[in-house]
C-alpha cells in the first residue's frame, strides 16, 4: 500500500466529516463522491487506507465514520489518551509505505495525497518528513513549518524581532512571513496537522513521544529524524485547508500554554538544566511583555491567556 492517513478525533464530528469526504473525494476513483468537474483534481493513481483514531467521542464521530465512511478503519478508546498515543496506535497498525498524520479540522480541495506523495518520491535518498502548504478558510497562508528552538530562535521570538521584516533570515522558530512559503524549503520541523513520514524513517526513529499530550510534538519527533540523517521539507506544491486557530475567534488560551510547555519539555529532554533556566526567563520574559503590549492595545483576553502562560512556566 502506497500511504496510510491517520485522523485523531475528539469530538470533532462536522470536521471529521468533512476531512474524511474531502480524502475520498479527491483520491477515490468513485464518481459517486465527486462531480464530473472534479476529475481534474483527483487522484487516481495510489492505493491508500485511512485510519481515524477517536479518542472517547461523545458526539456521534464514531456512528458517523462506521455509516458513512465503512472503509476507514476505526480505532475506539474509551476515553481522550492524547494526540501523540492516537497517532500511535494508527501507525501500528498503519500498511502505507507512507504515513500522513493529519488533523480532523483539514480538508482537501485537490488531490493533494497523490501530490504530496509524488514530491516525497521525488527527493531522493534523505527525505524524513514533508509537510505541504496550510491554508486558512480565507485561503490566506498558515505558519505551519519552522527552525528548533535553540536559545537564539526563543530569544527572536519571545522579543518580537523575528516578525520584523526580514526575519527569516534569522531561522525563526515559527516562520510567519508569506513569502517563505512561496517555494520548497528545507526547515527543521512542519506541523503535526499534515505531515507525511516514510515508514522505514519511523521505523528508525521511533514514533510520537508519548509524554507529550498535545503540542510541540512534531518538533520533537522531527528532531530525531534530524538526528539519523534525514531532511525536513516544506513544499507548497500542493495545498491544504486547516481550520486551526486560523478560523478561531476563541483565545487558544490552552495552545499557549501547550506550547510554552513542549519548549520546557524540549529542553529538558534534549538540553542542559542551564539552558533550562535560561529558556524559563525568556519564555517569562515574553509572556510578560505580551501582557503588557496586549493590555495596552486593550485586548484583555489575550493578555489573560499569557497570564496563564506565564503561571504555567
Amino acid at each position: 500500500m502506497d500511504l496510510s492517513v491517520i485522523i485523531v478525533n475528539w469530538n470533532t464530528k462536522r470536521l471529521l466529516e468533512d476531512c474524511l469526504e474531502s480524502i475520498y473525494r479527491y483520491t477515490n476513483n468513485d464518481r459517486s463522491l465527486a462531480d464530473a468537474r472534479d476529475d481534474e483534481k483527483r487522484g487516481k493513481n495510489i492505493s491508500f487506507e485511512v485510519i481515524v483514531a477517536d479518542n472517547g467521542s461523545t458526539d456521534g464521530s464514531q456512528t458517523m465514520v462506521k455509516e458513512k465512511f465503512p472503509k476507514a478503519k476505526l480505532i475506539l478508546n474509551k476515553a481522550n489518551l492524547g494526540f501523540t498515543k492516537a497517532n500511535n496506535q494508527g501507525i501500528k497498525i498503519a500498511k502505507g509505505e507512507y504515513i500522513l498524520l493529519l488533523n480532523s479540522d483539514t480538508y482537501l480541495i485537490e488531490n493533494s495525497l497523490e501530490k504530496l506523495l509524488d514530491k516525497a518520491r521525488s527527493i531522493r535518498g534523505d527525505l524524513g518528513a514533508i509537510g505541504p502548504l496550510l491554508l486558512n478558510e480565507d485561503r490566506s497562508i498558515q505558519q505551519s513549518v519552522g527552525f528548533f528552538p535553540h536559545l537564539p530562535q526563543v530569544f527572536w521570538w519571545m522579543s518580537f524581532i523575528d516578525d520584523l521584516p526580514g526575519g527569516t533570515l534569522l531561522k525563526p522558530y515559527h516562520v510567519d512571513h508569506d513569502s517563505f512559503y512561496r517555494k520548497d524549503q528545507k526547515v527543521d520541523w512542519v506541523t503535526g496537522a499534515a505531515i507525511l513520514v516514510p515508514r522505514d524513517v519511523i521505523t528508525k526513529v521511533d514514533s510520537l513521544d508519548e509524554k507529550i499530550f498535545m503540542y510541540g510534538e512534531e518538533v520533537e519527533w522531527c528532531w530525531r529524524i534530524k538526528n539519523a540523517g534525514h531532511k525536513i521539507y516544506f513544499t507548497p506544491t500542493t495545498k491544504i485547508i486547516h481550520i486551526g486557530r486560523g478560523s478561531s475567534r476563541k483565545i487558544p488560551t490552552s495552545a499557549f500554554i501547550g506550547e510554552y510547555k513542549a519548549v520546557l519539555y524540549f529542553y529538558q529532554k534534549y538540553k542542559g538544566k542551564f539552558s533550562l533556566q535560561i529558556v524559563r526567563l525568556l519564555l517569562k520574559i515574553g509572556a510578560l511583555a505580551r501582557i503588557i503590549v496586549f493590555g495596552l492595545l486593550g485586548r484583555k483576553e489575550l493578555a489573560k491567556s499569557y497570564v496563564e502562560a506565564f503561571k504555567a512556566v
